[in-house]
């Protein structure tokens, strides 16, 4: 009785089946004789030998107890002639190639969340492929979108990740829809920064801002945060012009007047030009972190909350009362001509505050102000 076992890389690829009724052969037994070695059906040995049925984990083992080589050699026989079948199919070949491109797109993007906010329409991959390089104004897959070279975020050894670049292209890409604004110099801007704190007390006071940072030379644009992408807010330039994108992630009034107070500060003092982008996390406080950052980004980024937070207290802020109540709250807040949740705000962030303080509940959203822009 032989006992030969099949090459372990035979040269011609066979369905496992054949192999193993050939291996059968060899020892003279038949499929009877082999069910009952594996105390199994007959009908199961058969189907495995015609092809019917798939060896499973289960089934490899028993067949390498009785035959010998390993389990993992069973299988591996059958998955290399399953493999070489499936590479001669033409439709899962092309199905396979749908997979990777949908895959090169994702790389980009989240193609199925853009798709359904409507920034993507394309019905065909070929469609959507021509739709992503446009949106990031690439010529190739192979390409980086030219703002990722110009990122600088607040933590640069993490590169900018899609989501994020997906977002910034959604900035530029509605920027560029707008009409140019008016002729842009830094102390207009730096202007109605000081101004805009003692203008923004409630959420519908928010409706206007994008006329008003056009009147002094910046597109103000809003893009809904994407889900996981961590970004407050951004500033860059388009086509010359200064541009703040706002993902309103904060919502609340206080979050997002910070973010937009932060951004102008980085354009007002020049942190931004044609080559330099910033995007950020200003919820995260990362950014304020000096073991997160270069010096040189601390720099940045505490001349642009300094800057920030004086146009919000252009006297400093008084003497904080050791209890903190909702009448201080009110009446420091009315004498600095503030919203009180500004000054709420403020005061969590100096951890002066709890971030589950009573004070902050019903705190005003801005939200669907943004969204109307």
């Amino acid at each position: 009785m032989s006992t030969t076992k099949p090459s372990p890389t035979p040269t011609a690829l066979l369905p496992v089946g054949e192999i193993l009724g050939r291996e059968l052969d060899a020892r003279g037994w038949t499929q009877t004789d082999f069910a009952a070695v594996l105390d199994r059906p007959t009908q199961f040995v058969s189907e495995i030998v015609t092809g019917k049925k798939e060896i499973t984990r289960e089934s490899a083992a028993q067949i390498a107890a009785a035959l010998g080589h390993t389990p993992e050699y069973w299988l591996a026989l059958q998955d290399q002639y399953l493999l070489a079948e499936q590479a001669k199919n033409d439709v899962t070949q092309h199905r396979l190639n749908d997979v990777r491109r949908r895959a090169r797109l994702n790389t980009k993007g989240p193609v199925s969340l853009l798709q359904k906010r409507g920034i993507l329409k394309g019905a065909t991959l070929d469609e959507l492929e021509a739709e992503v390089l446009e949106l990031f104004e690439i010529r190739t897959f192979d390409d980086e979108p030219s703002f990722v070279a110009a990122a600088k975020r607040s933590n640069e050894n993490e590169p900018i990740a899609p989501l994020q670049m997906a977002w910034v292209a959604c900035v530029r890409r509605k920027a560029r829809e707008e009409q140019p604004p008016q002729k842009f110099s830094p102390e207009p801007l730096k202007s109605l920064g000081a101004a805009l704190p003692r203008i923004l007390t409630s959420p519908e006071a928010f409706a206007d801002l994008p006329q008003r940072l056009a009147e002094v030379g910046v597109h103000l644009v809003y893009v809904e945060a994407l889900p996981g992408a961590k970004i407050d807010g951004c500033a860059m330039f388009v086509d010359g012009f200064p541009v703040i994108g706002l993902s309103g992630r904060g919502k609340r009034l206080d979050k997002v007047l910070f973010t937009l107070l932060h951004e102008i500060a980085h354009i007002a003092l020049g942190h931004v030009d044609a080559n330099t982008l910033i995007v950020e996390s200003l919820d995260d406080g990362a950014q304020n972190d000096p073991a997160d950052q270069h010096e040189e980004e601390n720099d940045l980024e505490r001349a642009a909350n300094t800057q920030a937070s004086s146009w919000v207290f252009p006297n400093g802020l008084t003497t904080v009362p050791h209890r903190i109540g909702a009448p201080w709250i009110a009446n420091t807040a009315a004498r600095e001509g503030i919203a009180p949740i500004v000054l709420v705000g403020h005061l969590q962030h100096l951890k002066r505050l709890d971030w589950r303080t009573t004070l902050a509940r019903k705190a005003p959203t801005v939200t669907h102000i943004l969204e109307a822009w």
